[in-house]
């Protein structure tokens, strides 16, 4: 069965995740490098994740590992990397409803939102479901 374009790229975006997450926990564990210069983005962030660097780090780096992980499930076919990618964007559409709801940024949790929707939509398509779902 030819690989649906729907996991080609939400196999891209674990991996996009994947990286994200690592050269932050990186950037946490190893303070004064050039990576602290992303950190300029988001001055806020670094300073509540600074203050737990070692747990953040760790944190991060699992959901890293765990996000390349799904990725190649993904491109090789495995019904557990479909099924993690829609527990992980479950568990990422719950964390935009509550910053939505704590912070009151509607632009970033709304947006938030409406990208893991999409991203459900697209796991969720018959064509999608049958390249996980059918026997072999």
């Amino acid at each position: 069965m030819k690989r649906p374009w729907e996991v080609m790229l939400l196999a891209a975006m674990a991996f996009a995740a994947a990286a994200i997450a690592i050269v932050v926990s990186v950037s946490l564990l190893a303070p004064g490098t050039w990576l602290d210069r992303m950190w300029e983005l988001n001055v806020p962030a670094h300073e509540a994740f600074a203050a737990k660097a070692g747990a953040v780090a760790a944190v991060l780096l699992f959901v890293g590992v765990l996000a390349a992980a799904t990725g190649v499930g993904l491109l090789t076919r495995q019904v557990w990397a479909w099924l993690l990618a829609l527990a992980g964007i479950g568990i990422n559409a719950l964390g935009d409803g509550v910053s939505l709801l704590l912070t009151r940024d509607w632009f970033h949790g709304v947006a938030g939102i409406l990208v893991d929707a999409l991203f459900v939509f697209l796991l969720l398509r018959a064509s999608v479901r049958a390249f996980f779902l059918a026997r072999r």
